[in-house]
């Protein structure tokens, strides 16, 4: 399911996401508010956060594309296993 902000309430885009079967939650532009969609948004901005504190991946040094996401693979790998320490401990 997509969770997006008003900035995102465009027709060709809602009809490529249901052509894709993605289920959507867009604030639709005038009608309602993009606050509620706050509270399931900030998991993805909190999580891009923990990301941007590995600097080989902020800067994108690496020019293969298989490197970048292995990198952040071992990224995401390393954010998981210290929010799990942090919960155990």
């Amino acid at each position: 399911r997509l969770h997006a902000d008003k900035a995102y309430d465009v027709p060709h885009l809602r009809q490529w996401l249901w052509g894709k079967h993605i289920s959507v939650r867009i604030a639709r532009k005038g009608v309602e508010s993009s606050e509620r969609l706050g509270r399931h948004r900030w998991v993805i901005e909190r999580t891009m956060s923990w990301l941007t504190g590995y600097h080989r991946l902020n800067h994108r040094y690496e020019r293969h594309p298989r490197n970048y996401l292995a990198f952040l693979g071992l990224a995401a790998a390393l954010c998981c296993y210290k929010r799990l320490i942090r919960l155990t401990t």
